[in-house]
């Protein structure tokens, strides 16, 4: 009991830990840079050519502005020192390009007179903005891989993560909800953290630029400049953390919308049936209105960013202009009057990437609020795992073996109680019950779609946890009450899962299942598509097709689940006699409801609460007088 015990607890971890995932993410690190650089790291070369186009714009830019001083020296005719030319490294680099450059416009003029030279001079200036947008359109080109190859990488990665989880993880989730994270959360993702990472990469690196020739102009008065910049950063913060927290909140509201979308699209035929139009329109258009409500919080503390930003901007601007306009009309002015000039461009020009950096801020905290929710997903545990070193199983040589297995979805419902049960190789098992005695659990447990928390299941006397979970599923082909079709042509969903099928393959398949002619009637033939979910076929041409299918991957288990419950007469016996050709020289457990169709079975379990309360033959069973007679009775009444 002890051992039964602790595996109780390690099968229901899952199930809280599915549950729990968004408040444990509360305790990791949310920061931006800890969540989304694993997804940075493939495109270190484009992130590096990025790097390098904006360091050499913001370069650029700086060595163009610096071209207006001898322009305004000429223009406003205030320079009346005569230059000499100065040895490069007999000074500071800035002192001997500033003296030479003002040396050089000297000559200019003196050679070609004032207007020629200020042509000559805007020529240079308009080589330099060249050079500089044609860095920052590579800055950006560089980027779009990134962008890009982001969102592509992490629809992958949550499609993959869906793929691999446990059937239990879809039971606790509803589909709208995962439907919303895979779509609409990727998209906010898309639209509010990768289109701001232009931002986030070059308005850093021109800040850090501008910042440095501000202090190397002026260290006094860009001391003075900073002091606004902790009043525009706390005014960010505060907006930001309110933006992330509505964003989380609207996310969760659409999610509600679409839930209700996939429920009305998949009970369209009820919902008319009970004229319920009226009720499922008002349900939906409360949900609407409230991620209406929502998501216009979001979009008015969004909007801020931009005047709050050009507020403080200005005011920085109008502050430093009375003080440094105050300096220089006092005299003790470290720079003269057209270096201020050259000084207010510079500290303009930072204001945009600041404004940039601080939009890019709102963004980011509204893409984050949507990268938690995909996290819930991504960080969803699997606890159908393998050992380290899992044994390959290639057939099915003796049988399958139950032996005193317990499970339960969570700890205080158990469905099934110390269940033995061999099914030897070539013998048909059938298992009757009436609905919610366990019977598709049971046969659920041999593919390994959940994990048992008591006793063992054995294929050849190995247990099936001790086996790679691909060979194990690779010797089962299921047929289940609903034909679980893709929208695709008959002949990739007979072919599904067997890639290298080849044509005479699947059309020998479909013989055997019955399709061949309902097949060949249609106008495309095996090329016909079977619409969504198959609708464009009848319920018997649905589950032929789903015969075939498991026909052609030829498994050596075949598992039935109420295969012809939901079936006509003449759709019946048609399946039967398919499933018949089908199940010879297979091992196979059959669940039925309908007890003529598993009369032949060698041996018929019948569950009761989670139990196998009788088994034996049909005959036997009549004799015992006990469930499976009252089933049989009431079914011939």
């Amino acid at each position: 009991m002890k051992e039964k015990k602790s595996d109780k607890q390690s099968v229901a971890t899952p199930h809280s830990n599915a549950k729990g995932v968004a408040g444990e993410g509360k305790k990791k690190d949310s920061s931006f840079w800890k969540k989304m650089g694993p997804y940075f790291a493939p495109y270190k070369k484009y992130i590096v050519a990025t790097f390098g186009f904006n360091i050499l714009t913001a370069f650029f830019n700086v060595f163009s502005f610096s071209l207006l001083l001898p322009i305004l020296n000429i223009l406003f005719q205030v320079e009346q020192t005569h230059y000499e030319f100065m040895e490069w490294g007999s000074a500071g680099f800035g002192e001997c390009a500033k003296n030479n450059l003002n040396y050089y416009s000297q000559e200019l003029i003196a050679a070609y007179g004032p207007a020629t030279t200020m042509l000559l001079l805007g020529l240079a200036l308009a080589l330099m903005a060249m050079l500089k947008t044609g860095c920052y359109f590579g800055g950006s080109a560089t980027l779009m891989p990134i962008r890009t190859g982001i969102v592509r990488d992490i629809r992958a990665k949550v499609y993959r993560k869906i793929v691999s989880l446990p059937l239990s993880f879809f039971s606790e989730e509803r589909k709208g909800d995962i439907l919303a994270r895979v779509s609409t959360d990727v998209n906010e993702v898309d639209a509010s953290i990768t289109s701001s990472l232009d931002m986030i990469i070059k308005n850093p690196i021109f800040i850090l630029v501008y910042m440095g020739t501000l202090f190397y102009i002026s260290w006094q008065l860009t001391l003075f400049t900073l002091l606004v910049v902790p009043v525009l950063a706390f005014g960010i913060g505060r907006i930001g953390k309110s933006l992330k927290r509505n964003s989380l909140y609207a996310q969760s509201k659409w999610s509600d919308g679409l839930s209700q979308i996939e429920e009305t699209l998949g009970g369209l035929r009820i919902i008319k049936a009970f004229l319920a139009e009226k009720k499922m329109i008002n349900r939906f258009e409360t949900v609407n209105d409230e991620f209406r409500r929502a998501s216009t919080r979001v979009a008015i503390r969004q909007s801020a960013a931009h005047p709050v930003s050009e507020f403080l901007g200005t005011v920085m601007i109008v502050i430093v202009l009375w003080f440094g306009g105050t300096l220089i009309f006092s005299g003790h002015s470290p720079i003269d009057a057209s270096m201020f000039i050259y000084y207010l461009v510079i500290l303009y020009t930072t204001l945009q990437p600041l404004k940039d950096l601080s939009r890019a801020g709102y963004a980011i905290q509204k893409g984050m609020a949507s990268l938690e929710r995909i996290d819930k997903i991504l960080d969803a545990e699997n606890h159908i795992k393998e050992v380290a070193q899992p044994a390959e199983v290639k057939s099915l040589e003796q049988g399958i073996e139950f032996k005193e297995v317990d499970f339960a979805y969570t700890e205080d419902r158990p469905v099934l109680r110390g269940i033995n049960l061999t099914v030897q190789k070539g013998k048909t098992i059938a298992l009757v019950g009436q609905s919610g005695s366990g019977k598709s659990t049971l046969v659920d447990l041999i593919p390994r779609y959940h994990d048992i928390i008591g006793g063992s299941i054995c294929i050849d006397g190995t247990d099936i946890r001790q086996l790679s979970i691909r060979s194990l599923r690779s010797l089962i082909g299921n047929v289940n009450q609903e034909a679980i079709l893709f929208n695709d042509t008959i002949r990739n969903n007979i072919a599904f899962g067997a890639e290298n099928a080849t044509e005479e393959e699947i059309i020998a398949a479909a013989k055997i299942a019955n399709a061949h002619d309902f097949i060949m009637q249609m106008e495309e033939g095996y090329d016909t598509s079977v619409g969504d979910r198959g609708c464009r076929l009848s319920g018997g041409q649905r589950q032929r097709i789903s015969i075939a299918r498991a026909i052609l991957k030829n498994p050596p288990i075949l598992i039935l689940d109420e295969a012809t419950s939901a079936l006509d007469t003449e759709s019946e016996r048609l399946v039967q006699e398919a499933l018949e050709k089908l199940m010879k020289t297979r091992t196979t457990i059959a669940i039925a409801h309908r007890l003529s169709t598993i009369r032949s079975a060698d041996e018929i379990c019948v569950l009761h609460e989670g139990r196998i309360v009788e088994r034996g033959s049909h005959e036997e069973l009549i004799a015992l007088n006990g469930y499976y007679k009252k089933l049989n009775d009431m079914q011939q009444l």
